[in-house]
């Protein structure tokens, strides 16, 4: 099984949902990076449940930075993030039979059974924490750059929120500080209400997440296989519950011409620039100094409170579920601070690939 992921800097991941603790590693950041912690406990705030669109499973995500950090700054060391794991109700789960489309099956089929199959295990979105701690660190890093990342929930329900402008810096940071991440709130209340509709309705509803990071400046990234798309998309893909993921105007762009779709080129105040955006800020694997641009597909939460047809991993043989415990009916509004978690760690990792590690300290 393979956790860690990244190349200047690197991040590995462990525990279980309703093991003691979940947690990361971080290696490779450079010594003197500022931790705030007071950020770290904003961002996972973001992050945790908060009303009846959200689980009930409350963890308090009391974290605890046990190494890597002193006196409020990096020490150039291995820096590792405790999150114990405080409200667990373990019996609502049984071993057995599989939870249609998440990774029960696949899991019993890869470990033999051995995998800690409680809430999840090492597949369960409260892994996600530990990324989010992570991001705390992370975030604030590159606003000290002037690079900014941020995401809203673009569709839900078929219900659209207003797009990112085109220069979305403003927005991104409206968005931090709201608690229902979206452009436009009254189209977040309509979000609000259909969530709650399948909520009552025993189901679960899914969305698309767009986001945005601005000031990352002309040059990052690697052609071919350490691509910047292909390193986010490596990294958002490792969430659970993402199902697909575009740049710019991604599948829409097959609709057109070359001629309506290519960005033209300008000079603005000495600096190439382009006067429309369709490729996300990326060309040939490398930024172009403009906000880079992606949405996120993901699914219906899995976990619905209806009887569903499914396998008994252990018998081999055919049966009935009606999944118990505390799930989200939507995790749209809730992963949106992971997915900026996790772009940040790109970002500075493929930012240290360039420039090297002292970057987040002296800048580019």
């Amino acid at each position: 099984m393979k956790n860690t992921f990244g190349n200047s800097i690197t991040i590995t991941i462990f525990g279980e949902s309703h093991g003691e603790a979940v947690g990361c590693v971080i290696d490779g950041m450079a010594p003197g990076v500022e931790v705030d912690e007071k950020r770290i406990e904003d961002i996972l705030s973001r992050r945790r449940p908060q009303g009846l669109t959200d689980t009930a499973r409350r963890e308090p995500d009391r974290f605890k930075i046990v190494s890597g950090v002193f006196e409020s700054h990096t020490t150039g060391t291995p820096i590792c993030i405790l999150i114990p794991n405080e409200d667990k109700h373990s019996s609502d789960y049984e071993r057995g039979p599989a939870r249609p489309s998440h990774a029960d099956f696949s899991a019993f089929q890869k470990y033999h059974g051995f995998e800690d199959y409680r809430g999840g295990g090492h597949f369960s979105g409260r892994i996600t924490a530990a990324l989010t701690a992570a991001g705390g660190i992370f975030i604030p890093a590159l606003e000290r750059l002037g690079i900014e990342v941020g995401s809203h929930i673009a569709e839900c329900c078929g219900i659209s929120d207003k797009s990112f402008s085109f220069d979305p810096s403003d927005e991104i940071r409206m968005l931090k500080t709201k608690a229902f991440p979206v452009i436009d709130d009254e189209k977040g209340n309509e979000m609000i209400k259909a969530i709650e509709a399948a909520r009552e309705d025993s189901d679960s509803v899914g969305g698309v997440i767009a986001t945005a990071v601005t000031g990352v400046p002309a040059g990052v990234g690697e052609p071919w296989f350490d691509s910047l798309e292909g390193e986010i998309s490596h990294a958002v893909f490792s969430l659970g519950g993402v199902k697909g993921i575009e740049f710019g105007l991604g599948f829409k762009s097959t609709e057109l011409r070359g001629s309506v779709f290519n960005d033209p080129i300008r000079m603005k105040d000495g600096k190439a620039v382009t006067l429309t955006n369709n490729n996300g800020g990326i060309n040939g694997g490398i930024s172009n100094g403009m906000p880079i641009l992606f949405n996120t597909a993901v699914k219906p939460t899995p976990s619905v409170a209806r009887p569903q047809q499914t396998v008994d991993v252990l018998k081999n043989e055919e049966c009935e579920l009606l999944i118990k415990g505390r799930h989200d009916p939507a995790i749209i509004r809730r992963i949106c601070p992971v997915i900026d978690c996790v772009t940040a760690f790109v970002t500075a990792d493929m930012l240290s690939v360039r420039y090297g590690t002292d970057v987040l300290l002296k800048g580019f």
